[in-house]
């Protein structure tokens, strides 16, 4: 059985990064992927803008499938092999920095990504999370 971010971890990630965007005064999205990039748990803070819940999830499968913070993607946005992973994906493949994976004893169990802030804000929030839940975000 493959392992997985589990439910219990995904509400304590998505409270600790929902603290840490009202310590920020901002309003964003966050979801919680499986390593496959599956949606586990998804918030859309007050004032959010529609399109967050979309970047966030797209961010996490970004991050989640490449096991890697969805930043460190960002420059590989625009080759060719990503193309066919995006489509696959419905579009639901973010390789933009706001989304870390989630490690549980070194072992890929998914990713968590957020959208609203700015590139920088949204993996701060996304760490936050990680850490909360004792899993390690790359």
């Amino acid at each position: 059985m493959i392992e997985t971010v589990r439910l219990s971890e995904a509400d304590v990630i998505l409270s600790a990064c929902r603290d840490a965007v009202v310590e920020l005064g901002l309003a964003m999205s966050i979801s919680v992927t499986d390593p496959r990039g599956d949606l586990i748990a998804m918030c859309r803070t007050d004032g959010a803008s529609w399109r967050t819940p979309d970047i966030s999830r797209g961010k996490a499968v970004a991050s989640a499938c490449m096991g890697r913070p969805s930043g460190e993607l960002s420059h590989r946005a625009g080759d060719a092999i990503f193309l066919p992973f995006t489509m696959i994906q419905g579009g639901n493949f973010i390789m933009g920095q706001g989304a870390v994976p989630l490690y549980r004893d070194g072992e890929l169990v998914g990713a968590v990504g957020v959208s609203g802030g700015t590139p920088e804000q949204d993996e701060e929030v996304a760490r936050a999370g990680a850490r909360a839940a004792g899993l390690s975000g790359a």
